[in-house]
């Protein structure tokens, strides 16, 4: 979906571990990474020999082999190291070419085809040096280098579908009272299974019988165990503890949780966001000017009257030692790592491009039913208005209606008439109001469960007292008279308060978003010591509240629960829905919180910071490496003796790739 505010999600066809600048490692023509170690292997065997008959190489080590043909022997080892160690190269010259993206590929393509034909132009006569053993140990160590790169990429995306590998792949299912064994994907939705304890839960359910507690924490990132019940919902990849538990099926296949998380993982990784497609054009650029500083250095060499194989070695330096990889996997990399450290902790990205931008956040909106506070409302206090009803009967009436919702007002009234053992009388006509309440027909009777807003709206008023109540309060009204109110009260999470004081000490304003009623409002804000508070909002209202915000100049996150939160999270520059539990579409959100604590909120937004921090770091230290390697490898220095060959090009420019590589995974500390 596309946000209402300037959120577009462009998708790249390539996968994930093949995300590169230039898109040259996905043109490897199926070249996965163990063919790079094969290939590594093979070429370093075969290079021992290319040394060993390399003159230079004797004339350094200070021994001498020679034997008649050696010179050809030399060739032809040499030409299979360039035909088979340099063929990913050559392919990807190939393809880079022919799709007008010139990039990385076409730098080693071009740097080892040179250093090849001149060398063999000598082995069949003309003169100069030849440069076999500096071919050979540069494709090595080319090589090697992609080697490692493709493997910890690969290694950050695949964390997260290791996790669907282990999932169980038989179910107990129970059928006519006897249980048997199934494949797991012969599970079919409202099928009922067993599961014992110390087993994995195979897919999605809801709890029917039995009581247990589940380690979630690989799903969700939850270190406690969660107690299950009866009505429970329930995740596949969850490791049943102590109980035994029958669950009715409620998804299966790419329905469940965990595929969904893995497909939402693989798009947010697809997905590049502004400083990739920044570091995308940096490393475009480098690549001209290494193809430009390679053809200048050779130009300058020759016009200085050097030798022709001194100007040739000098270009192939340059054009090696700039290979901007490093900076093609700065950005990558740190995304592959934090999307799939994310999801490992219940943090699900789908806009990379928001989540970047948490670093911008001035002020954030808190919804407040569901995030702050626990949303399980509790029925503490009934009050009748017309004496010619009970509380019973209210309570009685008042179910007829909530049997068909599932609200936290629905689920506290419905829970008051399990306990007094009242019987919920059927309704007709249903409706949800949305922001005010519910309605329908129950025994003839035209019946309402509304909030404040609902009266207001109509001009009705109420005993007072109600008003100068805390809790959340809800009228119900028989025709159109008000014959009674309950009031629920709510109870802040855990964390909350220390969610709040830790985005205060990062200057960040937060703000209490309720439909509820000022007091309410106001006791909760208080309490969590929060900047403000605005209350007796209406969903559609929600939206305009973040518009006014960001007309003022903020930069506006908001959190909410997904549903009627919707709009406002769509409008907002960083949306969050929080709460979502199995429901991770959350279609209108930037990044899914799978747990409800405001924690992982403060947590999220300094995660958000540490990854765009990474990346800026590995692209400050790739384009510095370039600025300082460039006219070194040109030979600026040459006067002053020092000089670097190739293959010691080649051996820098890894080097400067692995610094990246680790400096990105150094994230992996970055979120508690």
């Amino acid at each position: 979906m596309e946000h209402s505010n300037h959120h577009t999600h462009q998708a790249h066809a390539h996968q994930p571990h093949a995300e590169h600048s230039d898109g040259g490692h996905d043109k490897h023509a199926g070249h996965n990474v163990s063919d790079f170690w094969k290939r590594f292997i093979i070429c370093i065997i075969v290079t021992i020999p290319v040394l060993v008959l390399s003159h230079m190489i004797q004339e350094w080590m200070g021994f001498e082999f020679t034997f008649p043909g050696d010179k050809y022997v030399l060739a032809v080892l040499s030409t299979f190291i360039f035909l088979y160690g340099g063929y990913p190269f050559l392919k990807g010259l190939y393809d880079e070419v022919k799709d007008k993206a010139i990039g990385m590929m076409t730098l080693i393509g071009i740097a080892i085809t040179v250093a090849w034909a001149y060398s063999v132009a000598i082995t069949f006569g003309l003169p100069g040096m030849d440069f076999y053993w500096e071919m050979a140990t540069l494709i090595d160590v080319m090589l090697i280098g992609h080697y490692f790169e493709m493997k910890s990429v690969m290694g950050a995306s695949r964390s997260l579908e290791l996790l669907v590998k282990m999932m169980p792949s038989t179910a107990h299912i129970v059928r006519n009272g006897s249980v048997k064994d199934v494949g797991v994907d012969q599970l079919q939705k409202d099928d009922v299974i067993l599961v014992k304890p110390g087993e994995k839960i195979p897919v999605d359910g809801m709890v029917i019988e039995g009581e247990s507690y589940l380690d979630e924490s690989m799903l969700t990132g939850e270190s406690k165990p969660v107690k299950k019940q009866k009505g429970s919902k329930v995740i596949g990849g969850a490791v049943n503890s102590n109980g035994s538990l029958t669950i009715k099926v409620t998804s299966t296949g790419k329905d469940n949780y965990l595929n969904k998380v893995v497909k939402l993982v693989a798009d947010a990784q697809k997905v590049k966001s502004k400083t990739q497609n920044f570091a995308d054009r940096a490393a475009k650029v480098l690549t001209f000017v290494a193809l430009g500083g390679g053809a200048a250095t050779l130009a300058v060499w020759l016009l200085l009257g050097f030798p022709f194989v001194f100007a040739l070695e000098r270009m192939v330096t340059v054009m090696v030692i700039s290979c901007p990889h490093a900076l093609g996997l700065a950005v990558p990399l740190v995304v592959a790592i934090s999307t799939s450290i994310s999801a490992q902790k219940g943090l699900l990205i789908r806009n990379r491009t928001a989540f970047e931008n948490a670093r911008l956040i001035t002020t954030i909106i808190f919804d407040k039913t569901g995030t702050l506070t626990k949303g399980s409302h509790q029925l503490n206090g009934i009050k009748v208005l017309n004496t010619n009803y009970s509380e019973n009967e209210l309570i009685r009436l008042a179910s007829g209606i909530e049997q068909n919702s599932e609200h936290y007002i629905a689920t506290g009234i419905m829970r008051k008439a399990g306990e007094l053992n009242i019987t919920a009388p059927k309704s007709e006509q249903f409706n949800y109001l949305p922001g005010k309440g519910t309605e329908g027909v129950v025994e003839g009777k035209d019946v309402k469960v509304v909030g404040p807003n609902y009266l207001k709206e109509h001009g009705i008023s109420v005993d007072q007292i109600a008003e100068e109540l805390t809790g959340t309060v809800v009228y119900m009204l028989v025709g159109k008279e008000v014959v009674g109110y309950f009031t629920f009260s709510d109870q802040i999470r855990e964390g909350s308060f220390e969610a709040v004081q830790q985005l205060k000490e990062a200057g960040i304003k937060n703000l209490l978003l309720t439909g509820d009623n000022e007091k309410v409002a106001k006791k909760v804000s208080e309490e969590l010591k929060m900047d403000g508070f605005l209350a007796n909002v209406l969903p559609h209202e929600k939206l305009e509240k973040v518009k006014e915000l960001q007309q003022k100049g903020e930069y506006v996150a908001m959190t909410g629960d997904g549903v009627n939160d919707a709009p406002a999270l769509a409008q907002a520059d960083v949306g969050i829905a929080v709460g979502s539990g199995t429901d991770v579409a959350a279609e209108t959100a930037d990044i899914i919180l799978v747990n409800s604590n405001p924690k992982d909120i403060a947590n999220l937004i300094f995660f958000g910071k540490a990854t765009y921090n990474k990346m800026l770091q590995n692209l400050w230290w790739a384009a510095g490496y370039n600025i300082l390697a460039i006219p070194l490898a040109a030979g600026v220095l040459y006067p002053w003796g020092i000089m670097l060959s190739p293959a010691i090009g080649a051996v820098l420019m890894s080097v400067s790739t692995i610094v990246v590589a680790i400096n990105a995974q150094l994230l992996k500390r970055k979120i508690s």
